[in-house]
């Protein structure tokens, strides 16, 4: 059974910097796919970035591009969200998502942003609360 567990969520104070960790288990494909959310209480889950275990291939969405970045490793089935310049609008619940069956290549279902649909999604970690508060 594939299991994505999340950590590293906390208060941070505006401006400052945290890094989520994703551990992927149970996964005996060769390739899988990482997915961070994130979501307000009464908002739908919004998808972050994603980064494919295969070849590194990464999606930003527009609202963290240039501002967070994902990296993988890959011999500690580990997939990190480092999230800078944090501001109270980035309080939220944090989940990773592993998928590990696509509709089509996995680099190009990565590539294409599909990897933040959350009904393309395969398996949910449970979330890790971040607040950004002074």
């Amino acid at each position: 059974e594939v299991q994505a567990v999340e950590s590293g969520g906390g208060l941070v104070q505006p401006g400052g910097s945290r890094t989520l960790s994703c551990q992927v288990s149970g996964a005996s494909h060769p390739v899988w796919v990482v997915s961070w959310f994130r979501q307000i209480p009464g908002k739908e889950r919004e998808g972050i970035a994603c980064v494919s275990r295969g070849d590194g291939t990464k999606y930003y969405a527009d609202s963290v591009k240039g501002r967070w970045t994902v990296s993988r490793d890959n011999p500690k089935n580990a997939v990190e969200l480092h999230m800078t310049d944090l501001s109270p609008q980035d309080t939220a619940v944090y989940y990773c998502a592993v998928t590990t069956q696509f509709p089509s290549p996995p680099n190009l279902w990565s590539g294409s942003g599909r990897c933040l649909r959350p009904a393309e999604i395969g398996t949910w970690g449970q979330g890790t609360q971040v607040t950004v508060s002074s």
